[in-house]
Order: structure tokens, then C-alpha cells, then sequence
């Protein structure tokens, strides 16, 4: 796979496609970190004196112009980051799109609208979606894929776009793939891998691979409560999967098989329902046993000896994964159990990796310092897959 190092771009238009899908409240960027990510190769682009056309997806509009979804507040916060102006694009590939790229001089930069504004970008029709990709083609002479966030997507941007022009890896999705590698191939031990999140049905498919692979899997959130129902606990009205129960008490038998620690909540903190994340107001949590979970509450987060024995387990690990929070950490009274884990990978001595998604925000939004860990990956489902042993079509694109 060729990186951007292989590529003469200056003075060429560079079509990059990034991923910029941060969450907005209005227009106000509530989480940057996308972005961030993907200033650097934007940067090594403009320096070099490419004309530099990026791309992205934002939310999930349904092939047509949303205004809740427009790129324009990513554009502005994108020129902050840079340094300089950054044009915006008020459509895809339309005169709006056309002008811009054609006003771009050496080292200028341009941000197009979202791209799932047209229907092409996520048909799952091929003709459809590569008529799309020929418009977008004909704005550039290279193509950059650095969303590594959207690399699991059959998207015409993602994976149509690559195979009409020159193509290479940005420098995030280089970095992404050296980390995962060291999840996949000669991984240090002891290997603890950390799953939380609200729907066991979304980790199904990484767990199944980890057994062949991790040593000791901590489970937390919503996915939980399936795990302590399959095995007989009270669970109250908390988040339940029914249809999973059988699945996960295949995987609970595998694990023991296979020698494998499989480490679920002693305790959790309950409600009486779900927390009102727009005032925050006091929720007044109780810490339960797992096997005292009153029919009527519900589970939010993990409790406080989860939080003690999660932070034992990963103490002496030497590889750590972790992907999805341990509960509703959006509100105050159940944010700890997904401290306590952040905390846990700080204070380890181990090659830490956060996965991308809710457990990438929540590292932020709790204050942590991101250089604190190993790494935080920028793609929650394509890290997934990608441990999953899946082919990624993103990726499978830029090979030569």
C-alpha cells in the first residue's frame, strides 16, 4: 500500500477523503477530535503544494441536502487547525464544488459539502454509486484515503473513488494500521481486551475473534446485562438483547475452554430509568450486587468494586483494547465506571489502544489527556472489523 510519501502532489489536486463526522450540537462542534486527526495529513499535503480537495461524510442524511448535517462549522474549525482559510463547497460535485477547485492555488484547501448529500455516495447500486465516483474523479488528479472511521464502508468515496485515480494511504490510516497490526500479529502479553457499549449484537463478531487470541475480556455498559442474564441474574429493566442469550452463553462456554478469563460486573450502579442527559439533573444511583438487581431498576453503569476489580485486571496486562464505555457516561452520576477504566489504562504500563467511537469521546469529555494512552483510534466499527479479520473495502482500495 502506497502512502502519500510515494506521490509527487505538488501542484496536483488532491482528493482527500477524510472523516470529519464529529457530533454537533446546532452548529457547535461538541467533539473535535476527528478533526484533529485529520489535520496532520492535510498539512504535510499543503506544505508539499498540493491543491487540496477534502472530503467527508457527516451524519446520516438520506442522500439529499439536510442543513443539520452540513460540513460548513468543519470547515471553520478545520482553517482554525490549519492556520489558514479554508474554502467551503456548498455541494458535492455541482458549480459550487467546480468553482472552488478551480480557484485553488498551490497549498489552498477546500472543503466540498457532505458527501452523503447524494444518494451515489451510499447506493448500494454499482452503477449509481460509480457515477458518482466519476464526478468526484474529474475534480482531482490523486486520491488520499485517510477516513480511517469510514474504511468499512462500500461507499463510492471510499471505494469506488481509489480505483479511478492514483491513490495512496494518508499518514492517519498508516498509523491506524501499524496499531492494529499490534493487536493482530505478535501481540504482547498478557492481552486484556475491555467491550462495553449498549448492544452485545455489535460485538459479537470481535469477541468470536478475540478468543482465538486475548487472554482476558472485560465486559461493561448495556451489552452486560445479556452476559448476567445468560447466566441467570435478575437484570431487571435493563437493556436486554433476548435473542443474543444463547450466543452469549456459547461464547461464556468457549472462553472457558479455551483458558481465556472472561470477567463480567460483580456490581452495578441502577435507576429507576434512564438518565436526562440535557439537564444532567441528579439521578441518585444505588450500587447493587449483580445478584440483587430489583426487578423494577435499571442498570447504568458499572459499580464501584467492578471499577476496583476492571483496574486489577488490567494492571499487569502488556496489550490493552478497549472499545465502548462501561456505562451512561454522558451523565455525572454514571461516568465512573468509564473513568475508572480510562484511568486504569493511564496508570498501565501497557500498549494501550482506546477504539475509536463513544470510548474515544468519552477519554475527551472526561478530561483525560489523549497522550496519555498508547493510542485513540479514530474508527470505532472499522477497528471492530479489522480485528473481526474482515476485509475492509477502504482499505482493500488502496492496495496496489
Amino acid at each position: 500500500m502506497k502512502t502519500i510519501d510515494d506521490l509527487q502532489v505538488a501542484g496536483k489536486r488532491v482528493f482527500v477523503r477524510a472523516d470529519l463526522n464529529v457530533p454537533l450540537d446546532g452548529e457547535t462542534i461538541t467533539d473535535d477530535g476527528r478533526i484533529r486527526a485529520a489535520v496532520p495529513t492535510i498539512a504535510k499535503l499543503t506544505e508539499s503544494g498540493a491543491k487540496v480537495i477534502v472530503a467527508s461524510h457527516l451524519g446520516r442524511p438520506k442522500g439529499a441536502p439536510e442543513p443539520r448535517f452540513s460540513l460548513a462549522p468543519v470547515a471553520r474549525r478545520l482553517g482554525e487547525l490549519l492556520g489558514k482559510q479554508v474554502a467551503f463547497a456548498t455541494d458535492t460535485v455541482g458549480e459550487s464544488a467546480r468553482e472552488a477547485v478551480a480557484g485553488l492555488g498551490e497549498g489552498d484547501v477546500v472543503l466540498l459539502e457532505n458527501l452523503r448529500f447524494n444518494a451515489g455516495e451510499t447506493s448500494k447500486d454499482d452503477a449509481e454509486r460509480g457515477a458518482f465516483a466519476d464526478q468526484l474523479a474529474g475534480l482531482a488528479d490523486l486520491y488520499v484515503g485517510d477516513g480511517f472511521g469510514a474504511v468499512h464502508r462500500k461507499h463510492a468515496s471510499v471505494y469506488d473513488l481509489p480505483a479511478r485515480l492514483p491513490h495512496a494511504a494518508g499518514d492517519l490510516i498508516a498509523a491506524e494500521l501499524h496499531v492494529l497490526r499490534q493487536l493482530t500479529e505478535d501481540v504482547k502479553r498478557p492481552y486484556a481486551v475491555v467491550l462495553g457499549g449498549a448492544k452485545v449484537s455489535d460485538k459479537l463478531g470481535v469477541i468470536d475473534h478475540l478468543l482465538e487470541r486475548a487472554d482476558r475480556i472485560l465486559i461493561g455498559g448495556g451489552m452486560a446485562y445479556t452476559f448476567l442474564k445468560a447466566q441467570g441474574h435478575e437484570i431487571g429493566t435493563s437493556l436486554l438483547q433476548d435473542d443474543q442469550i444463547e450466543a452469549v452463553q456459547e461464547y461464556l462456554a468457549r472462553a472457558k475452554e479455551r483458558g481465556v478469563e472472561f470477567v463480567l460486573p460483580v456490581d452495578v450502579l441502577v435507576g429507576p430509568e434512564f438518565p436526562d442527559l440535557k439537564t444532567k439533573a441528579p439521578a441518585h444511583p444505588q450500587a447493587v450486587s449483580v445478584a440483587q438487581i430489583p426487578a423494577d431498576q435499571m442498570g447504568l453503569d458499572i459499580g464501584p468494586e467492578t471499577c476496583e476489580l476492571y483496574a486489577s485486571k488490567l494492571a499487569d496486562a502488556a496489550t490493552v483494547f478497549w472499545n465502548g464505555p462501561m456505562g451512561v457516561f454522558e451523565h455525572p452520576d454514571f461516568a465512573e465506571g468509564t473513568r475508572a477504566v480510562a484511568q486504569a489504562l493511564v496508570e498501565s504500563p501497557a500498549f494501550t489502544v482506546v477504539g475509536g467511537g463513544d470510548s474515544a469521546a468519552a477519554v475527551r469529555i472526561l478530561g483525560f489527556d489523549e497522550n496519555a494512552f498508547g493510542h485513540i483510534s479514530t474508527g470505532g466499527g472499522a477497528s471492530l472489523e479489522y480485528l473481526e479479520g474482515k476485509t475492509l473495502p477502504g482499505l482493500a482500495a488502496l492496495e496496489d
